[in-house]
């Protein structure tokens, strides 16, 4: 039996399948309602429509992934300190982008990006970790967007959803993408073992937590709600973490004086 084969029976039989998966840009399907304010979660939007998730780490900075990216900035707002959509309570533009030039979409390689706003918003950011938090196979954590709640709706959520998924070992990952993407280990996977239960169109950029400590954001997958493709998020390690602070830092040096 070869490596991967081994890993999908044994898995199937320990822990049954998984517990999440998305679209390319990946709402919550089979989640529930977010019923405690987020501060720091916002909506990133083009000409006031849904497109992902991010996370408000400081007043100017928010944090989401690489292919949220979207163009004219001028049509581009992030709607923060709201649980609903239509009831947003601060909408603020954007003065531009910093991604990593190391991106890539396709591999889904150092899938990460800041976003600085054209004024500092009142709300408690999320504070990302000093240090790499790394979460061992089976550990369950937390998910949340506004993305679509049907996989055949491109129709955003109103309300925020969350669903608790499972994080899946990256090298069972790499054998169900067959490597294509490589799960490195500045990626982490995490799936739910219930069909129609996953991520899709609109999740992209939002957060992974465990333990209610943030340690990834959401990249993408393939499909809505299969349990054999789960979803793939860019890890916070020490090479992210260090990028996003190195960002920070330029930027804070660059205008103190």
């Amino acid at each position: 039996m070869d490596v991967c084969r081994y890993l999908i029976v044994y898995h199937f039989l320990a822990f049954t399948f998984f517990e999440v998966a998305a679209c390319s840009e990946v709402s919550i399907i089979g989640g529930k309602d977010v019923k405690k304010r987020q501060p720091w979660m916002v909506s990133i939007q083009m000409d006031q429509n849904h497109v992902c998730g991010g996370i408000l780490i400081q007043d100017q900075w928010v944090l989401t992934a690489a292919h949220c990216e979207q163009t004219p900035i001028t049509s581009v707002t992030v709607l923060t300190g709201t649980l609903s959509l239509s009831k947003g309570s601060q909408r603020v533009g954007i003065l531009g982008y910093e991604k990593p030039k190391t991106f890539n979409a396709r591999t889904k390689k150092d899938d990460i990006m800041l976003i600085k706003l054209n004024k500092k918003v009142k709300a408690k950011p999320k504070k990302i970790p000093k240090k790499e938090q790394d979460v061992p196979p089976g550990t369950k954590c937390v998910v949340k967007g506004w993305g679509t709640t049907h996989s055949n709706d491109m129709k955003s959520s109103d309300k925020l959803q969350m669903l608790e998924v499972t994080v899946v070992d990256r090298d069972l990952c790499n054998c169900y993408y067959k490597s294509n993407p490589v799960i490195t280990k500045d990626m982490l996977c995490a799936g739910n073992k219930q069909e129609k239960r996953g991520d899709c169109w609109g999740d992209s950029g939002g957060p992974l937590e465990c333990k209610k400590n943030m340690v990834g954001v959401l990249s993408g997958s393939t499909g809505c709600g299969d349990p054999k493709k789960p979803t793939v998020y860019t890890f916070l390690s020490n090479k992210h973490i260090s990028w996003i602070n190195s960002i920070l830092k330029k930027q804070f040096n660059s205008t103190a004086f």
